[in-house]
């Protein structure tokens, strides 16, 4: 989970049910870390993402929001730059510790249509799920930004994954919600399931073709985070963030439409120092330690992502994996 990342919390908040199908979800991190991003498709939905290019003044981030609600979710980013200026955290402009603003990127996905016109996240949704933050296990599926999500002709939702690269943790939180499959319908093998590490998946993937009801939408998005815990500059960030992205594009065909905004942040804590600080052999020795820690990206985005597929329960009308194929579960 992006929590083995030490010093990140992750926090929900959904409403299901009763016109609703949506939420939000954020990416805590309170002693602040490095931030970048890398943004693909013809459709995104973001806030705050100019100050995360590496030549910008900014360096680090109090918080990721994640959200439904398209455009309109934008607005749940207020709540969490509340939350954390109620705790004196954000950039410092003035001589008072409370004189400071909350540094918070965003982004959204497309999920209007599950629920009634006008349900979408606000203010409260982004601060009550600052205060759902925890450093523990993670809610996945249908739940925080995950809750409206659909991937294709299927539920979407929230997953996360985490691996560990030297003494380095590399983790990822995606919410799943593509224009493109991320089944292939013919056997209902997820594509992105030969990322699995000990099983972890849980399923006897079926060898059998699946039948979906319904219609699917081609207005989509799937956003998420890359965190890790080592020392990285914006520029060597963003490398986490673009390698994120070829794990998205295992995960779902096609990714990164015209329909789609893809988005992906970076994280970096700096509680570890990767090797290679001065001289001409020491830098070469940092690009391959930040070179593996891009593969580890691609892969743990692209095993959350097939987290969210499969913990994803049926909502607003769509069905969910576990519905098509349920003997996969045992």
């Amino acid at each position: 989970m992006i929590t083995d990342v030490p010093g990140v919390l992750v926090g929900h908040h959904q409403r299901l049910g009763d016109g609703w199908a949506t939420g939000t979800t954020v990416v805590l991190v309170p002693d602040g870390a490095t931030g970048a991003v890398d943004q693909r498709g013809g459709a995104p939905g973001t806030r705050e993402t100019n100050l995360l290019e590496p030549e910008n003044l900014v360096q680090r981030v109090n918080a990721v929001c994640l959200s439904g609600g398209s455009a309109y979710g934008l607005g749940a980013a207020d709540g969490v730059m509340r939350w954390l200026a109620e705790r004196n955290l954000g950039f410092p402009v003035g001589a008072q510790p409370h004189e400071v603003v909350p540094i918070v990127p965003a982004a959204v996905l497309f999920d209007l249509p599950r629920s009634e016109w006008g349900n979408r996240p606000d203010a409260d949704f982004g601060y009550a799920a600052c205060e759902a933050a925890t450093s523990g296990a993670v809610s996945l599926g249908t739940v925080g930004a995950g809750t409206g999500a659909v991937v294709g002709s299927l539920k979407g939702g929230i997953g996360t994954a985490s691996e560990v690269v030297g003494e380095v943790t590399v983790g990822a939180i995606a919410a799943v919600n593509a224009a493109g499959e991320a089944v292939d319908f013919a056997t209902g093998r997820a594509f992105a399931g030969d990322h699995e590490v000990d099983g972890e998946f849980g399923v006897r993937w079926p060898d059998r073709p699946g039948t979906v009801p319904g219609q699917r939408t081609d207005l989509n998005t799937t956003i998420g985070v890359v965190a890790c815990d080592a020392n990285l500059s914006k520029a060597e960030a963003r490398r986490l963030a673009v390698a994120a992205q070829d794990g998205l594009a295992r995960a779902v065909r096609p990714a990164h439409s015209m329909f789609d905004g893809d988005t992906v942040f970076a994280l970096a804590t700096g509680a570890r120092e990767l090797p290679g600080q001065e001289g001409s052999f020491a830098a070469a020795a940092r690009a391959g330690a930040l070179d593996a820690l891009c593969s580890a990206a691609a892969r743990v985005f692209a095993r959350a992502m097939v987290h969210g597929l499969l913990s994803a329960t049926a909502a607003a009308g769509v069905a969910s994996y576990r519905d098509v194929w349920p003997e996969a579960f045992g």
